[in-house]
């Protein structure tokens, strides 16, 4: 599999008295390994004696099924084991640091040989590390894991994650990612504080947790599963969130009986936010305990807000977009999308908050771009709508997706809610409003 003879004493003979190969500049050859694949690389060998082993200098290493030729293999775990026994000649014949180390494969389970490459990969002082199995069992992380001190970027997926009791965190990392990852709250509230230059943290397919983040230089946070409770604590930095939540029976009993305002503990130590992203129950779970009262704090650099699955017939939810747009006087992108589901608002209650306790003397002076998606021209939905055309002056285009049926009225004409649209005050004399339409 690792030929170094033959081919290379043809190629490597002068050509016309030159050898552009063999006498390429070294930060060249560098470029040229770098850009192609790991199987590729090691075929350089052949070109001549000087290229035989320039490949085992690489420091970026992408292992992956594509290094090995599985295409006339029907078995996986024949597949498997060509894979492994490439990365132990590999990582045998290689010469010098590694910065980044990913291994990624179809084929590739629990490997007895995953504990080695990691202590190999730990005296290698590897700063970048991505593994993860994409079949069978999910992989335990070794002790040695922890060891790698010089790690930047670490992502991790189906993954058993045990730190042991006297780590004190990685202190050079950034990044770290973790996908179907078992690991308990208060190891990874420990792990995520104890890496105190941690820029960017994605934690996706957590289950049925509450969760606190205490990160003083957390710049991105992306977040996805059945979460209880998220507290953010001492993220003054913290500039772009996304965050997908789901529910389960637990969690919605847990939702009902909760006491504590929701938005403040989510937002109130985020000063530094520019975009915010809600999917799922997101929206809901902000609503808990949220009131219009006194809007504290204000969010200057919030530029760009995204919420998804929006329940218009719940005015707690409206009441949360609401209190976003007020504390964000320096708003730019808005992008609401609806529940899609009209039957959970075939009547219209509470219509009288617009006139009563909505503020109509706000103004959104920086807002240029709406765009509001999945829509069925419900009535909150339409008081929502006419409430930011009347008030954003600077407002460019209001972008309206409406569902191409609604099951709750066979007689419903679409074209009915364009003309009241159409029929509303706008702030802005330049505004265009644009319809389209979403099939489901």
């Amino acid at each position: 599999m690792f030929t170094t003879m033959g081919l290379g004493e043809h190629l490597g003979n002068k050509m016309h008295g030159e050898d552009y190969i063999t006498d390429l500049p070294e930060s060249i050859t560098e470029t040229i390994l770098t850009k192609l694949p790991l199987r590729d690389a090691v075929r350089t060998s052949v070109l001549s004696s000087k290229w035989r082993y320039k490949w085992a200098t690489l420091t970026e290493l992408e292992f992956n099924d594509a290094c090995v030729s599985v295409s006339h293999i029907h078995s996986s775990a024949l597949a498997a084991a060509k894979l492994v026994r490439f990365v132990n000649q590999f990582l045998l014949l290689h010469d010098g640091p590694i910065n980044r180390f990913t291994i990624a494969s179809a084929y590739l389970q629990r490997s007895p040989y995953f504990d080695q490459w990691l202590l190999f990969l730990s005296r290698k002082d590897v700063q970048e590390l991505n593994i993860g199995w994409r079949v069978g069992d999910w992989f335990r992380a070794p002790s040695c894991l922890f060891s790698c001190k010089k790690l930047i970027a670490l992502e991790l997926v189906r993954c058993v994650l045990h730190p042991p009791l006297n780590f004190k965190g990685f202190p050079n990392l950034k990044h770290l990612t973790l996908q179907q990852v078992h690991i308990t709250r208060d190891a990874v509230e420990n792990l995520i504080s104890s890496c105190t230059l941690l820029e960017s943290l994605t934690l996706l397919y957590f289950d049925s947790r509450k969760l606190t983040i205490r990160a003083p230089n957390l710049t991105c946070l992306v977040l996805e599963g059945e979460f209880k409770d998220i507290c953010l604590e001492n993220t003054p930095m913290l500039a772009v969130i996304s965050v997908a939540m789901y529910i389960n029976d637990d969690i919605a009993q847990h939702y009902d009986q909760s006491s504590s305002c929701n938005f403040d503990q989510f937002l109130g130590g985020v000063p530094s936010i520019q975009r915010l992203t809600g999917h799922g129950f997101f929206t809901k779970y902000m609503s808990i305990g949220n009131t219009l009262g006194e809007i504290q704090p204000t969010y200057r650099q919030l530029k760009v807000i995204d919420l998804y699955q929006v329940s218009f017939h719940n005015l707690k939810e409206i009441m949360v977009i609401l209190r976003l747009l007020l504390s964000a006087p320096n708003l730019q992108v808005l992008q609401i999308g609806g529940s899609a589901d009209a039957s959970l608002a075939t009547d219209a209650v509470d219509l009288d908050f617009w006139d009563k306790e909505c503020p109509r003397d706000a103004t959104f002076e920086q807002l240029k771009s709406v765009k509001m998606t999945q829509m069925l021209g419900l009535p909150h939905e339409m008081r929502f709508i006419e409430f930011l055309l009347g008030n954003s002056p600077v407002l460019e285009l209001m972008d309206i997706a409406q569902n191409v049926h609604d099951e709750t009225d066979e007689n419903y004409d679409p074209s009915e809610m364009y003309m009241e649209i159409l029929g509303f005050e706008t702030a802005s004399a330049e505004v265009v409003i644009e319809f389209t339409e979403n099939y489901v």
